[in-house]
C-alpha cells in the first residue's frame, strides 16, 4: 500500500512540476508577445513619420522646382534684355 501512495505522491509532484512548467512558459509568452506588439507599434509609429516626411519634402521639392521655373524664366527675360541693349 505505501507503494502505490508513493507512485502517487510521485505522479502528483510530476504533474505539480509540469503545470508549473507551463505557467512559466505562458508566463513568458505573454511577456514576449508584449514586447512584439510594443515593437510593433512603433515601427508603425516610425513609418507613419516617415511617409509624413516623405510627403512633406515632395511638396518642397515641387516648390523648389516650381521657383527654378521662375529664376530661369526672368533670368531668359535679362538675357533677352542684355541682348537688345547690346545690339542698339
Amino acid at each position: 500500500m505505501d507503494l502505490l501512495k508513493d507512485q502517487e505522491v510521485d505522479a502528483l509532484g510530476r504533474l505539480e512540476e509540469r503545470i508549473q512548467q507551463a505557467a512559466e512558459l505562458v508566463a513568458r509568452l505573454r511577456r514576449e508577445n508584449e514586447a512584439a506588439l510594443a515593437e510593433s507599434k512603433a515601427a508603425i509609429r516610425e513609418a507613419a513619420e516617415a511617409k509624413a516626411l516623405a510627403s512633406r519634402l515632395s511638396l518642397e521639392l515641387e516648390a523648389l522646382k516650381g521657383e527654378r521655373g521662375q529664376i530661369r524664366t526672368r533670368i531668359e527675360r535679362l538675357i533677352g534684355q542684355m541682348d537688345l541693349l547690346g545690339a542698339g
